[in-house]
Formats: C-alpha cells, sequence, structure tokens
C-alpha cells in the first residue's frame, strides 16, 4: 500500500516515524516549503521534511496544495491513503477523492470541540482540564469529517501548549498505530460528529497574546501558558513590549491597586495586581532583550513598584 504523509511541525513527527519504524510504505512526505528562521533568517527545513530526508523519502513542498500542478505531483506517486497530522493546509476535494482508502488526520483535540488550526493553544487558554486526539476521516469542511477513534489526555495545572503538544504527538502516533491494520485493509467504520456539539479554535493573532490585567489572575495564568513556547504574553511597559514567559498564581494580593500595578519585585519575580488579586511574574522578556528569569530583571532595579504595566 502506498502512503503518503502530509505534516510540517514536530507534533507530526512521532506519526511519521511510526509509520516508518512498523513498516509501513510511505512513499512520499508533503510539507510545507522552508522558511527562514532567527534573526538571521536562515532557511530551515520542518521538522517532518527532515525525518523524511533521513530516511532517502521523496519530499513535495508546494506553496499551494489547491494548484493543479501540486495535485498532479501528489497523484504521481498513486497513493491508497493519505495521512496528515498538522500539515498546515486546507486539503481542496482532488485531493482527498485520490487515495481509495481515504484521507485521515491526526487532530489534537476531542472533536467536535475544538475544530481549527490552534485547538492546543485554544484549550489551554480556556483553562480546559481534558483534551486529546481525534483520528478522522477528512472532510471539504474544516475538521468535520467522520470520527475513527478517539483518546482523552489530562491536561496537568502546569502544563503550557509545549507540553501539551509534546504529550498529543505521541498520543496521536499511539492510536494511529491501533488504527492502522484497519486503515490498511480499507476504510473502517467512524462516526460523524454532532454539530450542535461544535467549537473552533480559530489560529492565534497579536491581541490574543496581549494581557488584560482587568481579567482574573486564573484567565491570564492559563492565557501566559497557552501561549508558551511559541509567542508568550506581552503587556506594555513605558510604552514599550514587555513579554511573559512564565508565571504562577499567587495566594492574595500583597496589597490593593489598580490592575497592571506592579506591587513588588522580588526573589519571587514581580507581583502584578489583577482584577481578583495578582499574579507572580517569573520569566519575562523587555523590549530588544533576552528571555530572563524575573529575579534577574528584579535585581536590575530598572522597574519600581507602582509601574503600572499596560
Amino acid at each position: 500500500m502506498n502512503i503518503v504523509f502530509m505534516g510540517t511541525p514536530a507534533f507530526a513527527v512521532p506519526s511519521l516515524r511510526m509509520l516508518l519504524s512498523e513498516g509501513y510504505n510511505v512513499v512520499a512526505v508533503v510539507t510545507q516549503p522552508d522558511r527562514p528562521q532567527g534573526r538571521k533568517k536562515v532557511l530551515t527545513p520542518t521538522p517532518v521534511k527532515e525525518v523524511a530526508l533521513e530516511h532517502g523519502i521523496p519530499v513535495l513542498q508546494p506553496q499551494r496544495m489547491r494548484s493543479p500542478e501540486a495535485v498532479a505531483e501528489l497523484a504521481a506517486y498513486k497513493p491508497d491513503l493519505i495521512v496528515t497530522a498538522a500539515y498546515g493546509q486546507i486539503l481542496p476535494k482532488s485531493v482527498l477523492d485520490l487515495p481509495a482508502n481515504g484521507c485521515v488526520n491526526v487532530h489534537g483535540s476531542l472533536l467536535p470541540k475544538y475544530r481549527g488550526g490552534a485547538p492546543i493553544q485554544r484549550c489551554i487558554i480556556n483553562g480546559e482540564t481534558e483534551t486529546g486526539i481525534t483520528l478522522m476521516y477528512m472532510a471539504e469542511g474544516l475538521d468535520t469529517g467522520d470520527m475513527i477513534a478517539r483518546v482523552k489526555v489530562a491536561i496537568d495545572e502546569e502544563d503550557t501548549s509545549g507540553t501539551l503538544f509534546e504529550k498529543l504527538s505521541l498520543a496521536g502516533a499511539e492510536l494511529l498505530k491501533e488504527q492502522m491494520p484497519g486503515l490498511a485493509n480499507g476504510r473502517v467504520e467512524a462516526e460523524k460528529q454532532d454539530e450542535s456539539l461544535a467549537t473552533y479554535a480559530p489560529n492565534l493573532k497579536r491581541e490574543d497574546e496581549k494581557i488584560d490585567w482587568s481579567a482574573s489572575t486564573r484567565d491570564i495564568y492559563n492565557q501566559i501558558r497557552g501561549l508558551v513556547p511559541f509567542s508568550g504574553g506581552f503587556a506594555l511597559w513605558n510604552g514599550e513590549v514587555f513579554k511573559v514567559w512564565a508565571s504562577r498564581k499567587a495566594d492574595k494580593a500583597s496589597k490593593d491597586a489598580a490592575p497592571g500595578t506592579v506591587l513588588q519585585l522580588a526573589e519571587q519575580g514581580i507581583e502584578v495586581k489583577t482584577g481578583d488579586g495578582s499574579l507572580w511574574l517569573t520569566r519575562v522578556q523587555p523590549s530588544g532583550k533576552k528571555q530572563m528569569d524575573a529575579a534577574e530583571f528584579a535585581r536590575g532595579k530598572t522597574m519600581a513598584p507602582g509601574t503600572v504595566l499596560t
């Protein structure tokens, strides 16, 4: 059976490695084009491409998977099954119709909740305590296809998007492994999604990273960990971006003040007033600087109690 694997970030790597280690015939890998990375803008291959090259698998990197040229190039590999995991582009019907055994997707939520491009980040930001992986047949809609199998994964109080991505990527590879014998023999039974339960997780925008200090301590804490390690949350200090990469909840505010006010700087970090208490910022990044422990920043005495972060 010819399998084409489509994926881009590290989340997809365990699923690809599983297929290879189990001896499935991965005839090609489709991933996003190489992108400039870092301050020097070095053109860097995707994590999935790196694994494909390790194993001598042909790699396709179309700018637009919808283009007739990209579809024709893919069709030349005569896929019997297409497996996707965080590929990053919506597949057109011309691709979905190619493989006789269908196109399946390893999706990072318990569908029909959190359809879309940022299910892992959004579930943490929203304070969920449980999420999971859904293996589904792909359809033309946004994550609307029939569900083959699901597995639940707990979200710990200190999980960030980074730690949860890792948990879910491993759970996804294991779920795919369990279902591959059936998928290899033809289409398996699948359950339709209940549209009345559908929720959406759109890709994050800049405004999702801005901290509203009038929100509750818990909501701000969840927002920050949901944005780590990709962007972090941010506030403005003296009109410049002040990023927050880690925090912890305070038992209660050390004093009363307007939300966003710095209450104290100590070895624990920077205590900032919130809408219902306070939050300790424990890892920060002033504009033009590298990330640092908030305690180290506090020792620099460049910010004083009474400063207001907006």
